[in-house]
């Protein structure tokens, strides 16, 4: 009987350990995001081939709500400091658009804030809800008061990453 008591007493102590480390490992990723960093996928197209969002924004208009294979370049303004798993890019023309990683299959660390980057993914006009743009702000620790300012829904452009590259 002591041993099956002892049997139980190591199971649960590894169980907590475990559990413990799962915790820890929460978060964003570590890491400095230095020029050459890759996050998802290999970035296929070379940067000089990245469209503005200003060019993406007309491409949208022009082409159809959705827009496959396409890699921008901007300055990431902003990054979810839960996981990694958004970010925001401004670009020349001072527009930002949000981002989210594809299938939810990689994160970025925070320090991909103030760099540039360039995205392969596909784009698309939404309208973001007010409870959806509020979730964000948290995540992002906004003031209660900015959160509190968002009451209308945004129509915006979303962009869904396959891959993200550091640039400079």
């Amino acid at each position: 009987m002591k041993f099956k008591s002892i049997l139980f007493l190591v199971a649960v102590s590894a169980s907590s350990l475990a559990f413990s480390q799962e915790q820890k490992k929460s978060g964003p990723p570590a890491g400095n995001a230095i020029v050459g960093d890759t996050y998802g996928s290999v970035i296929a197209t070379k940067e000089s081939k990245a469209i503005s969002v200003e060019k993406l924004a007309k491409k949208l208009k022009k082409d159809a709500k959705k827009v496959e294979d396409v890699t921008v370049k901007g300055k990431v303004v902003d990054v979810c400091d839960k996981k990694g798993c958004w970010l925001t890019i401004e670009t020349e023309d001072n527009t930002q658009f949000f981002v989210k990683m594809k299938d939810y299959g990689f994160f970025v660390p925070t320090a991909l804030k103030g760099k540039n980057v360039v995205l392969e993914g596909s784009a698309e006009k939404k309208v973001t809800s007010v409870d959806e743009q509020k979730h964000y702000a948290e995540d992002a620790k906004k003031p209660q008061a900015e959160i509190d300012a968002i009451t209308k829904p945004k129509e915006e452009i979303r962009f869904v990453a396959n891959g993200i590259k550091v640039v400079n």
